[in-house]
């Protein structure tokens, strides 16, 4: 039950005073159902079927005035009450229903921006322990399976307040039968209890197919190149096939406990009433008036009973992907690394001096001896050019995230002129720094607006100049809407030296006072990778300049050279100095790439 009381918070939280004028809507229906139900008790008095006269209930004293009126008069008078009634009982029931759904679906929507922005203010670590998969799943089918709870929720409370102020009127009524069908109504519960427990196991079973399916189809067409390149059709679709069973079966597994328990509860509510019926003709000697008493109780209170039943089992669906919600809200806050992302007042860092690594320990996994980075000690001087290289492994994408504040060092500081990188200076570090990754991203759209993305106010001369430094301004010009061309899902309908060339375009556009390219080079022919080395040679002295390179040709003119292997530092200087030590590793990479002696 705590995943649905944190859930009621919630909801509480959102629509606040809403949720009571909608409770307050939902007493009135049934007061006014309850006044409506009365009223028939004259009617059917009037009408000489069934004469309640000589019944002591509560119902005929009450309206023992009405007996007074003349019967032509009285049976109009009543009529136009009950037709009164019946129209101001609709008219807030529609109202409360339009609340209801309006609860219902922003509810839904300020979960999600909620979750979305917790989700983006989280810091690296919280992504590369989790599936992208598995966070667009409970996002999406999971936040829309919590959104239907939340009608079926609102549908239960609603009918509790029914239940409730109809047994009050049963009472009034007649207070043997409203007990008879009360016992009735909590044997039932007793035997509910089993489709309450499939049901939620039922849920559990949904979120896990679901959270699969949408892993397996994110990587088949992420890999659709590699699917097709190597003939790997048919077991994909084998495992298609296997997974839309296993949601077949399940969806038929629901829809067969679902309609089972509907089935006893109505088999039940029908050999109840016979049952009650039976005994209240031949052992108590009901008269029809108080056998038409037994009828309509039964008709009002019974379907109720079953309905708060079946919004159990419902609720109980649902609690699964209401508890993978709340995981994910809870976890997303505690990586939260950024309090306010739209804080406009926070400005880029000046950074003067420069960034320095004092004596940074890290490893992603705690319970691990081994360390991704051991005792790094550098110092990237501000505006002068900087490369990291080494082999595969080395950390060298490691030591960028950290300079990137994406994770924090388990020993030592990152420093920025000194001061130790923290939360309070992050926003501002990150919005100085423009990066290249070695896998470029772009969004399915516009060239223009995959520029205007990271600079929206830049102005079109200034995207041509950005694609000229980036030696992407002659493809771009050849497209057939140039700008406007819209490039496919992550750039797909451009070559990956294009791709990165426009990424790299979009970073310069931002005019950063630090560049920090991840082999950001690597797709690039020899004529285009010239072009940008020039392009990075005009830049020194006007920007800190970090880049990784497995192609060492990209840093020959590069002020400082990082050497990175396993973790460690073992050689630092410049260029030319560690080309001419012929011990040393850089030397060795040298010949490997350039065939030096």
């Amino acid at each position: 039950m705590k995943p649905v009381i944190y859930f009621f918070k919630q909801l509480y939280a959102y629509s606040g005073k809403k949720l009571y004028l909608n409770l307050l809507g939902m007493v009135l229906i049934s007061l006014l159902d309850g006044v409506a139900l009365l009223l028939l008790i004259p009617v059917i008095s009037y009408s000489g079927i069934v004469n309640f006269e000589s019944g002591n209930s509560f119902a005929t004293r009450a309206l023992e005035f009405l007996q007074q009126i003349p019967s032509t008069l009285g049976l109009t008078f009543i009529l136009i009450i009950f037709l009164i009634v019946n129209i101001i009982q609709n008219l807030i029931s529609r109202y409360v229903t339009i609340e209801n759904v309006k609860i219902q679906h922003g509810f839904a929507r300020y979960l999600r921006l909620e979750i979305y922005r917790d989700l983006l203010s989280a810091n690296w670590g919280f992504y590369i322990k989790r599936r992208k998969s598995d966070l667009i799943n409970t996002i999406t089918m999971e936040l829309a399976r919590v959104s239907a709870g939340t009608n079926t929720f609102l549908q239960f409370i609603t009918g509790i307040i029914f239940t409730c102020i109809q047994i009050g009127i049963a009472f009034l009524l007649s207070p043997k039968i409203t007990i008879f069908v009360l016992l009735s109504g909590l044997v039932l519960s007793v035997f509910s209890r089993g489709f309450i427990k499939r049901s939620r196991e039922l849920g559990g079973r949904t979120s896990e197919i679901a959270q699969s399916f949408l892993a397996g189809i994110t990587d088949n067409f992420n890999g659709i190149k590699d699917i097709k390149s190597n003939t790997l059709e048919q077991s994909r679709m084998n495992w298609f096939r296997s997974i839309s069973q296993r949601m077949y079966d399940e969806q038929m597994g629901y829809i067969t406990l679902k309609t089972a328990s509907q089935f006893y509860y109505k088999i039940a509510s029908a050999v109840l009433i016979s049952i009650f019926i039976f005994l209240a003709v031949n052992l108590f000697n009901s008269q029809a008036a108080q056998l038409m008493l037994i009828i309509i109780i039964f008709a009002r209170l019974w379907p109720r009973v079953t309905g708060i039943q079946a919004s159990l089992e419902q609720i109980a669906t649902t609690i699964p992907a209401l508890k993978a919600v709340i995981n994910l809200k809870k976890e997303s806050k505690l990586a939260k690394e950024i309090d306010d992302l739209d804080d406009q007042t926070i400005k880029p860092i000046d950074i003067k001096e420069g960034i320095e690594c004092n004596h940074v320990f890290f490893r992603y996994n705690q319970n691990q001896n081994v360390y991704a980075l051991n005792d790094i000690d550098v110092f990237f001087p501000s505006n002068r050019m900087s490369a990291v290289v080494g082999k595969s492994g080395a950390g060298k994408s490691t030591l960028i995230d950290l300079l990137m504040g994406l994770n924090q060092p388990e020993r030592g500081d990152i420093l920025l002129d000194g001061n130790p990188l923290t939360k309070k200076n992050l926003l501002s570090l990150r919005r100085s720094i423009s990066y290249v990754s070695q896998d470029p991203f772009l969004f399915h759209t516009t060239i223009r607006e995959n520029l205007m993305l990271i600079h929206p106010e830049a102005t079109e001369q200034q995207m041509w100049e950005a694609l000229q430094f980036a030696a992407a301004d002659d493809f771009v010009e050849k497209l057939p809407q140039q700008l406007d061309t819209i490039i496919g899902d992550r750039g797909i309908r451009l070559s990956g030296g294009e791709r990165q060339r426009l990424v790299l375009a979009r970073a310069i556009l931002r005019k950063p006072s630090i560049l920090i390219l991840d082999e950001a080079t690597s797709s690039l022919d020899t004529e285009n990778e010239s072009k940008i080395q020039e392009a990075l040679e005009r830049l020194k002295g006007k920007m800190t300049i970090i880049v990784i390179a497995h192609r060492l040709s990209t840093i020959r003119n590069a002020d400082q050279v990082v050497v990175l292997d396993k973790g460690e530092i073992i050689q630092k200087g410049e260029f030319g100095q560690l080309a001419s030590d012929k011990n040393g590793v850089f030397k060795n990479l040298l010949k490997k790439q350039m065939g030096a002696v």
